[in-house]
């Protein structure tokens, strides 16, 4: 696929700061994984669906919800729009989702640790 989404050497170098320690066992590479997950919500595919150049797609997975519940990607947005200059321009974007009812439990999972009452991950 020619059409896969890869991480520059200048963009992971920005970033890199924001991932937790490795403990113990080397992780998988960083890029790969996180190239991965970015492809797989950029396109709004299934995990599994996930092409395999970026590696098990359970790896994704478990990389994605563990550095969710950790605030990696929340820090990692909030540092880079807080180092961005002053816009020329505003975009508004007036596409909605309809959310199914059951999606408020994901509140109670912790997935989402900012709005949610869960106990953060230590």
């Amino acid at each position: 696929m020619s059409d896969l989404i890869w991480l520059t050497d200048r963009q992971m170098k920005r970033i890199k700061p924001y991932f937790p320690l490795s403990h113990g066992i080397a992780r998988v590479d960083d890029r790969r994984v996180l190239s991965g997950i970015i492809f797989v919500i950029r396109n709004g595919l299934r995990w599994r669906d996930a092409p395999s150049e970026y590696g098990p797609h359970k790896t994704i997975y478990n990389r994605f919800i563990r550095w969710s519940r950790l605030g990696v990607f929340n820090r990692i947005l909030s540092e880079l729009a807080g180092m961005a200059r002053t816009p020329d321009q505003v975009m508004i974007d007036a596409t909605h989702l309809k959310a199914h009812r059951t999606a408020a439990s994901l509140l109670k999972k912790g997935l989402f640790p900012d709005v949610s009452d869960a106990p953060r991950a230590v």
